[in-house]
């Protein structure tokens, strides 16, 4: 005879795991109680700090919380929503509903952490437990240390331990059978619109982004197709290379687990495709870095990894920030970065490098106001990796370029967009210009520049620095890092 449940009732607590399939905590919750309540809660902790209603991330959740309640409707069940502070709401709805525990999935940032603290002390207080599982990462916190038993941090070591210990177990998908499980969903109110939680639409559809587990599956066929050739391909704004499917990531419409296991097999199996995969799967590994970072250094949220480079005193300039914010910076692969950044919400990878490496080491403006508008604005936003990314570029972070490496953006541009096909797409004033002359227009001949009709300084900007005389003004800012607090520079 089958063992009976553990548990009465209890309530999964969905956060950044929008989705029904491959679900850590939703398995343990079915397997372990004989009846599951699950909730979402639009916390206003977060949404209430938002400067904009057009929020593209509060839109793609929104849809794929409508997704999830229809589908846990389909199986009898429901979503209990709320729109309240997190912190008080769950323990009152475990309360409401006679709950004898809360089950939900690890979040890893600081103030996800200081949360789940908050409702556990809070749900103790009442006599029920707050049980938590690994679901976004595929190791994590303490589960891969050096010989020395200390976190990694440096990549390449990392990874070779991560493959070294991975097997077929930490792939395996956590199966939910919910039928017979769910609380009954008759009376559950539905979902609030998304005016009713304060919000606008955004257009994401129009923008090809399609929320929910239905526009994670859509976007991850489709990548299966192109695996092949990302190691080539994924370098090239101009061309379809990445996966796209890195807002599914952040917000969970679809498990790691999946994407590793395809990764990992098809890099063992399919010749064909095998150097696609292993370059994927190597990202993949980058973002369980990137989480464990955050984990064991949560300072890194405000300060540098390497204490040493919070002694850099930095540009001060508004206008100057502001131009690279908006696009205005005179060097067309940039401002063309910016401009898609700002028109989807999204940012091809190679050029967030580009577009941080210019900020911080052309301009000479602190990492951190770039981290932030990319915070603001990037739909796939993830404090973890956007951080790590952020303090790689200004070689503050762990295994970071070297301060002395400064990406030359006319360089990248003819490299990464040699066509200018990505430039012309968001910057039309260039359109007509020659391929030669598209990645730096302030030195094309004057008679080029009249035949295309681009006027600089009206129809496109001059630059607003030198790139030769920025990277020498930050060799020179940067020298603080070699010389103790207080004393001469070491050689």
């Amino acid at each position: 005879m089958p063992a009976a449940p553990e548990f009465d009732s209890v309530l999964v607590w969905f956060r950044r795991d929008l989705r029904a399939e491959d679900h850590a905590a939703l398995m343990q919750a079915t397997r372990r109680a004989r009846r599951v309540h699950c909730a979402f809660v639009f916390d206003r902790e977060i949404l209430d700090a938002l400067p904009d209603r057009r929020d593209r991330r509060v839109d793609f959740i929104h849809g794929s919380v409508l997704e999830l309640d229809a589908l846990l409707r389909r199986a009898g069940g429901a979503l209990q929503v709320r729109h309240a502070h997190a912190r008080e709401a769950i323990p009152a709805l475990a309360d409401e509903l006679g709950v004898q525990a809360v089950f939900a999935n690890h979040d890893y940032e600081p103030a996800a952490r200081d949360r789940d603290s908050a409702v556990g002390r809070a749900l103790a207080a009442a006599q029920r437990r707050l049980l938590t599982f690994k679901d976004q990462a595929i190791f994590e916190r303490d589960e891969l240390l050096t010989g020395q038993g200390r976190p990694y941090s440096v990549f390449t070591p990392y990874r070779n331990s991560w493959l070294g210990r991975l097997d077929a177990s930490d792939l395996a998908p956590h199966v939910v059978q919910l039928e017979g499980r769910l609380s009954d969903g008759a009376g559950v109110p539905a979902v609030p619109t998304l005016a009713g939680i304060g919000f606008e639409p955004t257009g994401l559809r129009e923008l090809g982004v399609v929320p929910g587990a239905s526009g994670a599956r859509a976007a991850f066929e489709d990548f299966a197709k192109r695996i092949g050739r990302y190691h080539e391909a994924r370098d090239y704004p101009g061309v379809r290379g990445p996966s796209y499917l890195s807002v599914h990531l952040r917000f969970g419409t679809i498990s790691i687990r999946e994407l590793v296991r395809f990764a990992w097999q098809t890099r063992l199996a399919d010749a064909a495709n095998a150097a696609g995969a292993a370059s994927w799967l190597s990202e993949l590994i980058w973002r369980d870095f990137y989480f464990q970072i955050l984990h064991h250094h949560p300072q890194v949220v405000d300060q540098a990894f390497r204490p040493e480079y919070d002694r850099i005193r930095w540009v001060d300039d508004e206008a100057l920030y502001r131009a690279w914010c908006e696009g205005r910076t005179g060097y067309p692969l940039v401002d063309a970065a910016m401009l898609q950044l700002e028109r989807s919400g999204y940012m091809h990878n190679r050029l967030r490098m580009v577009a941080a490496s210019f900020l911080v080491k052309d301009l000479g403006i602190d990492w951190r106001l770039g981290e932030r508008h990319f915070a603001r604005k990037l739909i796939d936003f993830d404090l973890s990796a956007n951080n790590g990314g952020w303090q790689w570029a200004a070689s503050s972070g762990c295994d970071a370029q070297p301060y002395f490496r400064i990406f030359n953006p006319v360089a990248q541009s003819r490299k990464f967009d040699p066509q200018g096909r990505f430039i012309r797409r968001y910057l039309p004033a260039l359109a007509a210009l020659p391929d030669r002359d598209v990645h730096a227009p302030w030195a094309a001949a004057p008679e080029t520049l009249s035949k295309a009709g681009v006027t600089l300084g009206v129809d496109y900007p001059l630059p607003v620095v030198d790139h030769d005389a920025a990277r020498k003004a930050t060799l020179a800012r940067y020298a603080v890092v070699r010389r103790p607090p207080g004393g001469a520079a070491t050689t």
